[in-house]
């Protein structure tokens, strides 16, 4: 291997079981959303037509556990994308110095 100025020590990338954690959870909770989401479909097909009161409460069950599938899914995904460096988290705040006066310039006045 050639050494320039630029040349430095690669780092190989390995087996991250981690991300193949998270890449499972996501597909899981994806594929549940569907599911959820069509049987929603049913439920609310079978409320109108027969008008069973049952079918109505398996239809708001089914579409509270989408909504939950759905948002589990977006979170996962993002705590994918931060575990592989494509987002950061965010910036902590700076502390406010105790020696300061509290205010802004109309209470320094």
């Amino acid at each position: 291997m050639a050494g320039g100025k630029r040349s430095g020590d690669r780092v190989k990338a390995g087996f991250r079981p981690d991300l193949l954690l998270l890449a499972v959870g996501i597909t899981f909770a994806l594929v549940a959303w569907g599911y959820l989401v069509f049987a929603a479909i049913d439920f609310g097909a079978t409320a109108r037509h027969d008008g069973k009161a049952g079918a109505w409460f398996f239809l708001l069950v089914a579409c509270m556990g989408a909504m939950f599938c759905l948002f589990l899914a977006f979170m996962l995904a993002v705590r994918l994308s931060r575990a592989v460096g494509w987002s950061e988290g965010p910036t902590p705040r700076v502390k406010r110095d105790p020696a300061a006066p509290k205010g802004g310039k109309r209470a320094a006045r």
